[in-house]
C-alpha cells in the first residue's frame, strides 16, 4: 500500500476508500495535495507549544499536516458524520494529538476544549467562513483566546479582510480585521488545486492579534457606525449615518471629517474618532 511522508495512505486513497465526495451544501472543496496543505501549515509558524484549532476538516489532508508539522494538539470540527472515520485513522495514528468534535462549529464553543497558546487554522467552509470570521474578530472582551487565525477563504474575501480605504474591496471585514490585529495574505491558490475545483481563486489570510486595539474607541458601537456607513457605500456619510443621529454631520465635523466624505475613503483610524462622537 502506498503511503505518504506521515505514514498515512494518500489522501485520495482515503476518500476512495470511505466513500468521501465534497457536498456543495456543506461549502465543501477538499484540497488533497500535501505539500499545500503542509505549506497551509506551515504559513501558522511554530506550532509545537499550541494547541490549534480547526473548523471542517473533511477528509483531514490540513489536519495531517498540522500534525505533521509538530502541532502539540489539533481539535478539529466536523459536521458532516462521513468524514469521522478518516479522521478517527489520523487520531489513531497520532495518538492523543487529535481531538474530533462532530458538530456545526457556529453551535460549538470550543475555546473549552484547547489550552493555550491556541492558533486557528483552517481551510473554512465557504458557507459560514465570513461568519466564523466576524466571531473571531468581535468577542466580548479582548484580547482573544486565540493568538492568530491562518485561513483560507475566497480569494474575493481574503481581499476585503486586507483591503486599504480607497479601494472598492474596502468595508466592514477590513475594518474589524485591522483595528485590533494584523492581516496580510500569504497564500494564493487556483481552483484546480480543490477537488471539486470551486469557480473562484483562493487564498490563505494570517491575522495575528493585537493586545490593545491600535485605536481607541467602543467596539460596539464601532460595528454600529461601519455597518450603516457602509450599507448605503455609494451615499455621503451625512446621508448614510443620518439614522444614528440628527445632528450627524456637526458629529462628523468634530471628528475632523467632511459630511460629504464616502465610507470607504475613511481609514480604520478616522472611523475611531468618528464612533466616539456616538457614544
Amino acid at each position: 500500500m502506498t503511503v505518504s511522508a506521515d505514514g498515512l495512505p494518500p489522501l485520495r486513497d482515503v476518500i476512495s476508500k470511505h466513500g468521501l465526495r465534497a457536498q456543495k451544501s456543506l461549502g465543501q472543496n477538499f484540497l488533497l495535495d500535501l505539500n499545500l496543505t503542509g505549506k497551509i501549515a506551515r504559513q501558522a509558524g511554530d506550532l509545537s507549544n499550541c494547541d490549534v484549532l480547526e473548523i471542517g476538516p473533511g477528509p483531514g489532508g490540513l489536519t495531517r499536516a498540522l500534525l505533521h508539522e509538530g502541532a502539540r494538539r489539533v481539535v478539529a470540527i466536523e459536521r458532516d458524520e462521513r468524514c469521522l472515520p478518516a479522521l478517527a485513522e489520523i487520531a489513531d495514528h497520532y495518538a492523543g494529538r487529535l481531538k474530533i468534535i462532530p458538530g456545526d462549529a457556529l453551535a460549538l464553543n470550543p475555546s473549552e476544549h484547547l489550552n493555550g497558546p491556541i492558533k486557528i487554522v483552517a481551510n473554512l467552509p465557504y458557507n459560514i467562513g465570513t461568519e466564523l470570521l466576524v466571531r473571531w474578530l468581535t468577542p466580548t472582551i479582548w484580547p482573544p483566546y486565540w493568538d492568530s487565525l491562518t485561513l483560507m477563504f475566497q480569494r474575493e474575501v481574503a481581499m476585503r479582510i486586507v483591503a486599504q480605504p480607497g479601494s472598492k474591496a474596502y468595508g466592514r471585514l477590513s475594518i474589524l480585521a485591522q483595528w485590533r490585529s494584523d492581516a496580510k495574505i500569504v497564500m494564493d491558490l487556483p481552483p484546480q488545486a480543490f477537488t471539486p475545483a470551486p469557480k473562484v481563486s483562493s487564498a490563505v489570510v494570517h491575522i495575528t492579534k493585537c493586545n490593545e486595539p491600535k485605536f481607541d474607541c467602543n467596539a460596539k458601537i464601532l460595528e454600529r457606525v461601519v455597518a450603516a456607513a457602509f450599507n448605503q457605500r455609494r451615499k455621503m456619510l451625512r446621508a448614510s449615518l443620518k439614522s444614528l443621529a440628527p445632528d450627524v454631520e456637526d458629529r462628523l465635523r468634530t471628528a475632523g471629517i467632511q459630511p460629504t466624505e464616502r465610507a470607504e475613503q475613511l481609514s480604520v483610524q478616522q472611523f475611531c474618532m468618528l464612533s466616539k462622537q456616538f457614544e
